[in-house]
C-alpha cells in the first residue's frame, strides 16, 4: 500500500505464514503472493523488477528477543534474501531496501549490521542508512532503520560531512558513529529531506465504544492492572481521573527486575505496536477522566489506523490482525520513502521512464 501510493506496482510478495496471506488476500487477492519459506525459494521464481524490499523478523536483533542476530532462525532470513539477490546476478534490481528495528544497528556490537552492508557492497550496491519514525505520520512511536542500496553508483567521499548535514530526526548516535567509522564500507549518503510533522493525536484514531461494550475490562481486571504500575504512573492517572474531560493513554506490560510492571504513556501517542506473545504485548488503552478509569485492549481497527491503513479489510480474528499489523511497516512512512528517495533515484537511471515495479518479501 505504501509503495503503490508512491506510484509503484507490487509484482511479488512472500511470507511463510498462511495467516498473513489471509489478511493480504482480503485486500489484494492472490496477486503475486507466494506462501513459502524464503529458504525454499529460487531466484527464478522472483520476477525481474526495479526494487527488492525486505522487512525481515526483528526477533533475534531486538532488545525483546534473544539477541542471536543474523545467526538466529528468524532474523537470519535476511541471509536467505541476500542469497537470492546474489543468484539474480545480471538481473539484480537497481534498488534494494531493508527495514528493521533500530536494534539491528547495534546487534552483536554492530557485526550483524556490518555483515548486511558488506554483503550488499559485494554485489555492487552502495548503501545509505537512516532512521524514520512513524510518529512523523501517525500518533505511534515506531522508529525503524532503513537501508537503501543503489546498484553501481559512486560512493560518497566525505561521509562524515554529508551526515552532518542530515536532519537530526533521520539519525541516531549509534548509526552515525557506525557509518563514519566503517570507512572500508561503500556508503552513498543521499539528500533526504526532513520528515514531516503530524498534528494527529491518539484520540483521533480511536473507535468510540460505548461504556457497555464487552471490550472494556471488569473493575477487578482494571484494579489488577493499576496495581502493577509504578507510583508515579498511578499518580498521573489519579490527576487525569479528576479532570472534567476524558484523556486517553496506553499501557504496555514489561518485565522490570523480574516483575511484570504496567507502564503508562499519556502524551497523545501510542507505543510501538507489536505482535502478541502470550497476550502481554497487546497494547492496552486507558480512558481517564470524569471520575472514572476504563481499560481495554486496542482493537484491530485501531491498529490498522495507527499503521496508516484505516480502510484495510480485516476478516480474521483479533489475534491474527494484531500479528499482521504488529509485523507491518507504517504505510505513509513507506510512501514518503518512495516519493522522496526511491522515485528520484529511479528518475536518475535510464529505466526511470518505466513504470516502477517492486518485489517485497
Amino acid at each position: 500500500m505504501g509503495l503503490e501510493a508512491a506510484g509503484w506496482k507490487a509484482e511479488f510478495c512472500n511470507d511463510k505464514d498462511p495467516k498473513k496471506f489471509e489478511m493480504y488476500k482480503a485486500n489484494f487477492g492472490k496477486r503475486g503472493y507466494r506462501v513459502a519459506d524464503i529458504w525454499d525459494l529460487t531466484a527464478s521464481q522472483i520476477p525481474n523488477v526495479d526494487l527488492w524490499w525486505a522487512s525481515f523478523p526483528c526477533t533475534d536483533v531486538s532488545l525483546a528477543g534473544y539477541r542471536k542476530g543474523l545467526a538466529g532462525s528468524q532474523s537470519g532470513t535476511l541471509m536467505a534474501m541476500l542469497n537470492l539477490l546474489r543468484e539474480k546476478d545480471a538481473q539484480r534490481p537497481p534498488l534494494v531496501v531493508l527495514e528493521n528495528v533500530t536494534g539491528f544497528v547495534s546487534s552483536h556490537r554492530g557485526d550483524d549490521f556490518d555483515e548486511a552492508i558488506r554483503e550488499l557492497n559485494g554485489m555492487g550496491y552502495v548503501c545509505d542508512a537512516f532512521i524514520l519514525d512513524a510518529i512523523h505520520f501517525v500518533p505511534q512511536s515506531r522508529a525503524r532503520v532503513f537501508i537503501v542500496g543503489v546498484h553501481r553508483r559512486c560512493p560518497t567521499e566525505d561521509v562524515c560531512g554529508a551526515l552532518t548535514m542530515r536532519d537530526h530526526h533521520l539519525k541516531i548516535k549509534q548509526l552515525t558513529t557506525f557509518m563514519t567509522e566503517k570507512r572500508d564500507l561503500d556508503w552513498l549518503i543521499l539528500n533526504i529531506p526532513a520528515p514531516p510533522r503530524t498534528s494527529s493525536r491518539l484520540s483521533d484514531f480511536l473507535e468510540r465504544l460505548g461504556p457497555t461494550s464487552k471490550r472494556w475490562w471488569s473493575d477487578e481486571r482494571l484494579e489488577y492492572l493499576l496495581n502493577q504500575m509504578f507510583d508515579r504512573h498511578r499518580a498521573v492517572i489519579d490527576v487525569l481521573k479528576g479532570r472534567p474531560t476524558v484523556s486517553y493513554g496506553t499501557v504496555y506490560r514489561r518485565m522490570r527486575n523480574n516483575k511484570s510492571m504496567a507502564e503508562v504513556r499519556v502524551d497523545g501517542t501510542a507505543g510501538c505496536l507489536r505482535t502478541p506473545r502470550g497476550g502481554s504485548s497487546r497494547q492496552i488503552l486507558l480512558a481517564i477522566g470524569r471520575g472514572t478509569v476504563r481499560a481495554r485492549f486496542m482493537t484491530p481497527r485501531e491498529y490498522a489506523r495507527l499503521m496508516g491503513a484505516p480502510s484495510y479489510r480485516i476478516r480474521v480474528t483479533d489475534n491474527q490482525a494484531y500479528f499482521g499489523f504488529g509485523d507491518a511497516v507504517c504505510v505513509p512512512a513507506v510512501t514518503w520513502i518512495g516519493e522522496n528517495i526511491l522515485n528520484p533515484l529511479v528518475a536518475e537511471t535510464p529505466q526511470g521512464v518505466r513504470e516502477y515495479v517492486s518485489a517485497a518479501t
